[in-house]
C-alpha cells in the first residue's frame, strides 16, 4: 500500500515537475535577461503537489491546488499584490464604477488577519461606527484568521438588505465589538461640498472615482455661484480617503496646478523613472471632454488647504503630495497612510487576472510615499481619533527606497497611558477571547454598536452620525485649523512646504547596522 502510494506520488511529481519546467524553459528563452531556473526549489514544489494529490484527506482537484498555489505565490510578495479568481476581478471593476453591493470600507490584509483601512463614508460601515484600524476578528461566525482581503469582500458582499454580523477587535478596547450591519447598494457619491462662510469653501472628496474630476469641477463652479462671486479660499478635505483611481487624482490636482505640471511618476525595480502623469487631459480625461474646461481662474490661485489623517491613502496621497511640492497648498492634520505602492491588473487567460505591485508613485519633487506618507506642514491632531493606522504596520510590506523612518500608526492622546494592551497584538489569544466571551455570556459581555432596543439611543445616534456629515469648524479642531489659514494669507502663506523644513528622521536600527 505505501509503495503503491510513494509510486502515485512520485507519478504526479514528475508530471508537474516536467510541466513546469517545460513551461518556464520557453518564458526563459523569450527572455533576454532570463537568470538559471531554481531547479531544486522546482523540484520541491513539484513533490509538494505529488504528496497533496496523493495522500491529502480529501481529494483535492488539480485546479484547487494549483488556484491555492497562485494565491499563496502573489499573496506573499506584499499586503496589496493578489490573485484574483474571474469573480475576484469582476468583483474589483464593478468597485470602481462607484455603485456596489456590500458594506462600505476598504480593507486590507495584514499579518493573516483583516484590517479596516477606512469605511467610506455615508455607508452602513461608517453608519455602524466602524473605525480605520478595526481589525475583522469574525465574518459572521468564520474566524478571519489567513483569510485574503479578497475573500473577506466575498463573504461581505451579498444581496442588499441581508444582515451580517462582524466581530472587530480594536486596539483601545479590551473587548470584542459585535456590529450587525444590514447589506445596501453602496453608492459613493465622491465629492460633496458647503460654503463655510462668505469666500471661504469646502470640499469633501470620499474617493476617487471615474467620476470625481468632473463633480469637483461642479462644485467648485456651485461654491462659487452661492457665494456670488469669487472664493477667496478653499479647505480640501482628503481625511479617510482610500485612493481609488490615479486618472482622478492628476484631474484633482490639475484643478489647482498650472497645465501641464508633472502631478505623479513611478519608478520600477530598475529605478528608472518609468510612467509620468502631468496636468493635462489626456492624463485625466478617460472618456468625453475635459470637465475642466471653463474652470473659475482664481481656483489656481487662492489660498487652499488639504486636510489628512492616516486614513488619507493612496491617490489622495498622490494630490497631496503634488499640491505640498509645488507649495499651491497647506497640507494641514496628521502623517498619511503611506500607501505609495503601483498595483498593475494583469488579465490571464483563464479570466482572472493577477494584482501585481509594478512600481512605486513618486511625488514632483521625487519624493517616495512607501511606508511614510505625507507630512503635514501643520500638524493638528483629532483627539477623538484613538488609533492611528499606516501602511507601515502591514506586514510583509515594502520599504521606502529613500530610506528615512517609517511611521506606523499608534495609540494617540490619552490612550497612551489609559489604554490595555491591544486585544490584537496576538491574534490566536484574540480569536479566543471572542469565543469564550460569546460561550459563557452569550453576547451580553460584547460590546455592541447599532444594536439597540431603546428608540431615543437609536435616533440620538442617527442624529450624531448626519451631524458628523456637517463640516463644522467649531467642532473640528483640524478643520478649524485649515479655514483660519486661508482666511489669513500671511500665515498661509508662511506655512507653505514647513513639512520640508522639518529635519528628516532616521530608521536608528537600521543606522546601525
Amino acid at each position: 500500500m505505501a509503495k503503491s502510494r510513494f509510486k502515485k506520488a512520485a507519478l504526479y511529481t514528475f508530471g508537474a515537475f516536467s510541466g513546469v519546467i517545460l513551461t518556464l524553459s520557453i518564458q526563459g528563452y523569450a527572455n533576454e535577461k532570463s537568470e538559471p531556473l531554481p531547479v531544486q526549489s522546482l523540484h520541491t514544489m513539484a513533490e509538494v503537489y505529488g504528496q497533496i494529490k496523493a495522500n491529502y484527506v480529501e481529494n483535492k482537484t488539480d485546479d484547487a491546488i494549483l488556484e491555492g498555489a497562485m494565491k499563496g505565490m502573489v499573496s506573499n510578495l506584499d499586503p496589496h499584490s493578489e490573485y484574483l479568481t474571474v469573480k475576484d476581478y469582476s468583483d474589483l471593476q464593478e468597485s470602481t464604477t462607484g455603485e456596489f453591493g456590500g458594506l462600505g470600507m476598504e480593507i486590507s490584509s495584514e499579518d493573516g488577519l483583516i484590517k479596516i483601512v477606512a469605511p467610506i463614508e455615508d455607508t452602513p460601515a461608517e453608519r455602524a461606527g466602524i473605525k480605520s484600524g478595526d481589525y475583522i476578528v469574525k465574518i459572521d461566525n468564520e474566524s478571519t484568521r489567513n483569510m485574503t482581503a479578497t475573500e473577506a469582500v466575498k463573504k461581505m458582499r451579498g444581496k442588499p438588505g441581508t444582515s451580517i454580523t462582524l466581530t472587530l477587535a480594536r486596539k483601545d478596547e479590551t473587548q470584542p465589538i459585535v456590529v450587525r450591519l444590514t447589506r445596501a447598494i453602496i453608492k459613493v457619491k465622491s465629492v460633496r461640498s458647503k460654503l463655510l462662510e462668505p469666500g471661504y469653501g469646502y470640499v469633501r472628496i470620499m474617493q476617487f472615482q471615474e467620476h470625481t474630476v468632473s463633480l469637483l469641477a461642479d462644485a467648485i463652479r456651485d461654491l462659487e455661484k452661492e457665494n456670488k462671486q469669487p472664493l477667496k479660499g478653499l479647505v480640501l478635505d482628503l481625511r479617510d480617503d482610500p485612493g481609488g483611481l490615479l486618472n482622478s487624482a492628476v484631474g484633482v490636482s490639475a484643478v489647482f496646478l498650472k497645465p501641464g505640471v508633472k502631478v505623479v511618476s513611478t519608478k520600477s525595480r530598475d529605478k528608472k523613472e518609468g510612467m509620468i502623469l502631468k496636468a493635462i487631459p489626456k492624463d485625466y480625461v478617460v472618456r468625453g471632454n475635459d470637465p475642466l474646461i471653463n474652470m473659475p481662474e482664481e481656483i489656481k490661485n487662492i489660498p487652499i488647504t488639504v486636510l489628512v489623517n492616516s486614513g488619507t491613502a493612496s491617490a489622495s496621497e498622490i494630490v497631496s503630495g503634488a499640491l505640498q511640492d509645488y507649495k499651491r497648498a497647506v497640507i494641514v492634520g496628521t502623517q498619511s497612510f503611506g500607501k505609495g505602492s503601483v498595483q498593475t491588473v494583469i488579465p490571464l487567460s483563464n479570466g482572472g487576472a493577477v494584482k501585481l505591485t509594478t512600481a512605486l508613485y513618486y511625488t514632483p519633487n521625487d519624493r517616495s510615499i512607501q511606508a511614510q506618507g505625507i507630512v503635514p506642514d501643520v500638524e493638528v491632531k483629532d483627539e477623538n481619533r484613538k488609533f492611528e493606522s499606516r501602511e507601515a504596520n502591514l506586514g510583509g510590506h515594502l520599504s521606502n527606497p529613500l530610506g528615512g523612518k517609517e511611521v506606523k500608526g499608534e495609540l494617540t492622546g490619552s490612550q497612551k497611558k489609559t489604554a490595555a494592551p491591544a486585544p490584537v497584538a496576538d491574534s490566536k489569544s484574540v480569536n479566543q477571547n471572542s469565543e469564550n466571551t460569546t460561550d459563557r455570556d452569550g453576547a451580553k459581555d460584547i460590546k455592541t454598536s447599532n444594536i439597540s432596543n431603546n428608540k431615543d439611543s437609536k435616533k440620538k445616534d442617527n442624529e450624531d452620525w448626519l451631524e458628523k456629515r456637517v463640516p463644522n469648524p467649531a467642532k473640528d479642531v483640524q478643520l478649524k485649523a485649515a479655514l483660519d489659514l486661508v482666511k489669513d494669507p500671511v500665515k498661509w502663506n508662511q506655512s507653505l512646504g514647513l513639512a520640508a523644513k522639518k529635519p528628516v528622521k532616521t530608521d536608528d536600527k537600521k543606522d546601525k547596522k
